[in-house]
């Protein structure tokens, strides 16, 4: 491979998909990332051919054949995707002071590692912004000059953050029955269904009866701090998740598969930090309309029933 290497640190989070694995290592070592850190979860007692899988993932992201510093995080046991992305993400940290995120099905445009490149130097150091999306799932309703736009929701298909915001991640939700009780949502969310349902989810997650899942507090963690986030404005990251072998997005829904497409630069910045309440509403509209809000309920439903361990 020719060409210079990539400056900023890459972090790739794999677990059993070799198929998907591939094709997003190959998009990462297109840019020849000069460190690369790999978050592992490892096999599944219960799960026949698992173990082949997770150990083909593996050799997948050994296979660096650039200058780069490959750092790996892989573990014996599985974790879980709420502890082995935590406990990943800690280490990644403990590592570096800024890096991107890619999970093993959320492919990025070439775009996207200059554009999270220039944003994290442009705002480092500035506590108002918590992380740098990739994707914006609501391209369509997005008519703006500008290269990016200031969201409070965000989405993490493809990121970007620095150590001091990940540091204030608080995965037991400190503080939310205060919020809860002071009716603070209704303050953020304009949609009593919003309300309703963010109320239900953080009240799962803060019982520790919720799903298996890291975002939901960090989604909570940046809400708290009144934190913004940075939405590109064209999607850059095509999710490859969608259907048989993913995790939670085990239903095709067209809204939320959008191919990636490329930024322009130079990019073109924001005149104020104002968050764009309308594209906001606009995404909240489709996170919680049917057929997505119907499987997400039931979902809920199920988990609020089972017993506490």
């Amino acid at each position: 491979m020719q060409g210079e290497s990539f400056p900023t640190p890459v972090v790739m989070i794999v677990f059993n998909r070799p198929r998907t694995t591939r094709i997003v290592f190959d998009a990462i070592a297109k840019i020849r990332p000069a460190k690369l850190l790999v978050i592992a979860d490892g096999p599944r007692p219960n799960k026949p051919g698992e173990e082949e899988g997770c150990a083909q993932v593996r050799e997948i992201v050994r296979g660096v054949d650039w200058q780069c510093e490959l750092l790996t995080n892989f573990a014996d046991g599985n974790l879980g995707c709420r502890e082995r992305v935590i406990s990943g993400m800690n280490w990644v940290f403990s590592q570096v002071e800024e890096a991107i995120i890619l999970e093993d099905d959320c492919l990025p445009d070439a775009s996207f590692f200059p554009y999270c490149a220039e944003l994290l130097e442009r705002y480092r150091g500035d506590s108002r912004v918590a992380y740098i999306s990739g994707c914006n799932l609501v391209q369509r309703y997005t008519h703006t000059e500008d290269s990016y736009y200031f969201s409070r929701i965000g989405g993490i298909w493809g990121w970007a953050t620095w150590r001091s915001e990940w540091q204030r991640y608080d995965r037991h939700l400190s503080g939310w029955p205060e919020i809860r009780n002071e009716r603070k949502l209704a303050e953020i969310f304009d949609q009593p269904k919003a309300v309703a349902s963010w109320t239900r989810i953080f009240n799962l997650m803060y019982e520790n009866k919720g799903p298996d899942t890291w975002d939901y507090q960090w989604l909570y963690t940046n809400l708290r701090n009144n934190s913004l986030i940075i939405v590109p404005s064209v999607n850059l990251i095509s999710n490859l998740g969608f259907g048989e072998g993913a995790t939670h997005t085990t239903v095709e829904d067209a809204r939320f598969m959008l191919r990636g497409a490329q930024m322009e630069f130079p990019l073109r910045h924001p005149s104020s930090f104002i968050p764009s309440s309308s594209l906001d509403r606009r995404r909240v509209q489709d996170m919680f309309s049917q057929p997505l809000f119907q499987r997400l309920s039931i979902k809920i439903h199920r988990l609020a029933r089972r017993p506490f361990t």
